[in-house]
């Protein structure tokens, strides 16, 4: 199934109740044993979804109704990051072995299955305008960037997948950032990308932890507190930063009109 959400007003946000918050930018129950599921926002009309095979082998569906294609990937390129145990993708037949946190590119025009009993997929989609190769993302091959500091409670790890520069994607970027023991900030000081969506899936946190994520615009900021395996929708106008009560890592994925990852606006603490 697939559920669609529209954009909202950066000014609704600052008199929403939490329960408008959370059902317009929270997505809580991607991930159903057997089955895959997806939103998709009208925001860089970006899809989310997650693919929970178990002993069944499931196809990405193309929700024909929402995408207006025959198949997902007719007119859309993919990123697919798994936060379970080891699995495979299926990309045209040709078999691509996941472990956890191994991501995956893939092109415009393919067909796409997943498989693993263990194993829990992640994928977001984009329009794309170009043709690119499927290629396979091993986490413990990607070269982390230190970012933050333990001063600052902010220390962790960027493993940048695609981001429009080693891999060549139309539109779409991603990658996981891993939250240092002992630290709580997954983005400190914040930044807004005004010309891009970004996506925020939060993962190997432990049941009884959460992490406070802040959105909105600077100076009117609220707040969604957000389970593990539950991702926040962050439109361009919207700062992007938060800070967890245990360790965890996020998955973050763009899409909009520039995809270059530094393309950024810095947000001071005083603006907030």
């Amino acid at each position: 199934m697939i559920q669609v959400r529209y954009s909202a007003s950066p000014a609704g946000v600052e008199t929403a109740r939490t329960a408008e918050l959370r059902e317009n930018f929270l997505v809580e129950n991607l991930f159903h044993a057997g089955a895959v599921h997806g939103v998709y926002t009208h925001d860089d009309r970006m899809v989310v979804g997650g693919a929970v095979p178990g002993t069944e082998q499931l196809p990405l569906p193309a929700w024909t109704e929402v995408l207006g294609g025959t198949s997902h990937l007719e007119r859309r390129e993919l990123g697919v990051i798994n936060v379970g145990e080891p699995g495979h993708v299926l990309v045209d037949g040709e078999k691509f072995e996941l472990g956890h946190l191994d991501g995956l590119y893939v092109g415009r025009g393919r067909e796409v299955a997943f498989a693993g009993s263990g194993a829990a997929f992640y994928f977001v989609s984009a329009a794309a305008g170009a043709t690119h190769p499927t290629i396979k993302l091993d986490h413990g091959e990607v070269d982390p960037v230190p970012v933050g500091s333990a001063r600052g409670a902010s220390a962790r790890h960027l493993f940048r997948y695609a981001w429009g520069s080693d891999l060549q994607t139309s539109v779409l970027q991603f990658g996981v950032t891993v939250v240092a023991d002992g630290s709580v900030w997954n983005t400190m000081p914040p930044h807004l990308h005004d010309r891009r969506t970004e996506v925020y899936l939060y993962v190997d946190l432990a049941a009884d932890d959460r992490v406070f994520h802040v959105l909105g615009r600077p100076g009117a900021t609220r707040h969604l507190v957000v389970a593990d395996r539950q991702a926040v929708i962050s439109p361009p106008w919207s700062v992007h930063s938060g800070a967890g009560t245990g360790s965890y890592a996020f998955v973050w994925a763009m899409a909009g009109e520039n995809n270059d990852y530094t393309d950024l606006f810095p947000v001071t603490l005083e603006d907030l």
